[in-house]
């Protein structure tokens, strides 16, 4: 499995390709520098470099990309495992259609330098950098005659599914890249956004706030959502306790359905995430009630990939609601 990541590797921070890369699981700072990776096996992984990770992805035989951002209190071989089970979904919905590529941020082991929900906000805010970096080398990669030239251009469709605190990740991300090297705003380069179970402010996606730039950046951005999910209520809490008072996206979606871009979509999944996924009701976009079978916010994300549309048979609808 491919990934990127701006945790700290055991070795040195001097990229060499094919070396072998550990994660200092001890050390959750947030690195400004970022690794192009692969992983061979369980806890094994070598460092591929970014020509090679972009070149491969090109050549895969799949026919779109899904970078998967994790959430809180994630450690690295808890993402492999959760987009592991997100791909093999995929494989056996449609053969060589959705490439899963993780995109992994340094959050909480529980003894390590970052002890805490509040610090892991920080390390999502300064991953920021890291990532916007990432994207940067992509459109300069994208753009290279040498890499994509006219007679064989990169034609893969990539979609980001963000999950919990991942939509922080994504949301500073898009923001600092359009801060710092894009003047005219970001570019349009996802087809598809999923924002699951959000961990942001639900007036995030509004015209004018922090958010907005994950609409530009994309055709279509999702929000799943459910008033139940106890992860997000932990969140909530640890929020008020330091003077932020607001609902997240996740419990509530957007705040003001007519005050976001109308390419914003919203999908209320209260009715099976605590049924997905008990008690928490926070993980609930992969398998349904049988582990290794769809569940229906997993069939929703994947028809979305499949077509490009959210409610292909009707052009002005945003919401619904997902039952069983």
């Amino acid at each position: 499995m491919l990934f990127v990541t701006n945790r700290i590797p055991r070795q040195s921070f001097r990229t060499r390709i094919n070396r072998k890369f550990d994660f200092d699981l001890n050390n959750n700072a947030a690195s400004n520098s970022v690794f192009f990776c692969e992983r061979t096996g369980s806890e094994a992984h070598i460092e591929i470099g970014g020509v090679q990770f972009l070149q491969r992805l090109k050549d895969s035989g799949y026919r779109q990309i899904l970078i998967y951002i994790h959430g809180f209190s994630n450690l690295p071989e808890d993402v492999f495992a959760a987009a592991g089970e997100f791909q093999d979904l995929c494989d056996a919905e449609k053969d060589a259609e959705v490439l899963v590529v993780p995109a992994i941020w340094p959050c909480d082991n529980d003894f390590g330098v970052v002890k805490d929900y509040w610090d892991d906000q920080k390390a999502a805010d300064q991953s920021a950098f890291a990532f916007a970096r990432v994207l940067e080398k992509f459109i300069a990669w994208r753009n290279s005659e040498e890499y994509n030239p006219q007679s064989d251009p990169c034609l893969k469709r990539i979609n980001v599914l963000a999950h919990s605190m991942g939509n922080r990740v994504l949301r500073e991300t898009l923001a600092v890249w359009s801060k710092y090297d894009l003047p005219d705003g970001v570019p349009l380069i996802f087809r598809n956004t999923f924002l699951v179970a959000a961990d942001v402010v639900n007036e995030t996606l509004h015209a004018g706030q922090r958010g907005e730039s994950i609409c530009h950046a994309s055709r279509n951005v999702v929000v799943y959502y459910a008033s139940d999910d106890l992860a997000l209520r932990a969140s909530k809490a640890a929020n008020l306790k330091n003077k932020i008072a607001s609902r997240r996206l996740g419990h509530s979606g957007p705040e003001n359905m007519e005050l976001t871009p109308r390419n914003v979509y919203a999908v209320d999944c209260d009715d099976v995430n605590n049924i997905y996924d008990n008690p928490k009701g926070h993980s609930y976009f992969r398998s349904g009630t049988t582990n290794g079978q769809p569940g229906l916010v997993f069939d929703h994300i994947f028809s979305a990939i499949l077509s490009g549309r959210v409610f292909p048979d009707d052009e002005f609808r945003r919401t619904t609601i997902i039952k069983m």
